[in-house]
């Protein structure tokens, strides 16, 4: 989950890691950076800090982020030397990259969740978010 006072602005993002009873929040924060930056960060950020392959459920309120894997737009992207379907450059290449490079080391699946709704880990996510941008 991310969160951007302006866009581009201060941002900050939050994750959450679980695995059976364990629960591991995560959080940074940029002074200067744009929504879709903290998106991808955040999930970036999360797997990450796992310590070997795993198999990985992404929960995200981003559809930019949840459709670049689900909707093969990152295939695409790859495949036209990261250029978009207007043929233009993808913006923020080098964390789609990164991002591709650790769906590749972990078996990961991408699901959408609502933002701003009744889900307490996306909820929670926003809080953390938004506290890392306090402490910036």
């Amino acid at each position: 989950m991310a969160h951007v006072h302006g866009n581009p602005g201060p941002g900050g993002w939050g994750t959450i890691l679980m695995y059976k009873d364990n629960k591991k929040e995560m959080s940074g924060g940029n002074p200067q950076t744009t929504n879709n930056i903290m998106e991808i960060t955040a999930v970036i950020e999360g797997l990450k800090a796992l310590k070997f392959e795993c198999e990985v459920e992404v929960y995200s309120d981003s559809a930019y982020v949840v459709n670049a894997f689900n909707n093969h737009w990152i295939d695409g992207w790859r495949k036209n030397n990261w250029k978009n379907s207007s043929k233009d450059p993808v913006k923020n290449r080098e964390l789609w990259e990164e991002l591709y490079d650790l769906t590749k080391k972990h078996k990961v699946t991408f699901i959408k969740v609502k933002g701003h709704s009744d889900n307490e880990y996306n909820n929670r996510c926003d809080e953390l978010a938004r506290n890392a941008i306090k402490n910036i």
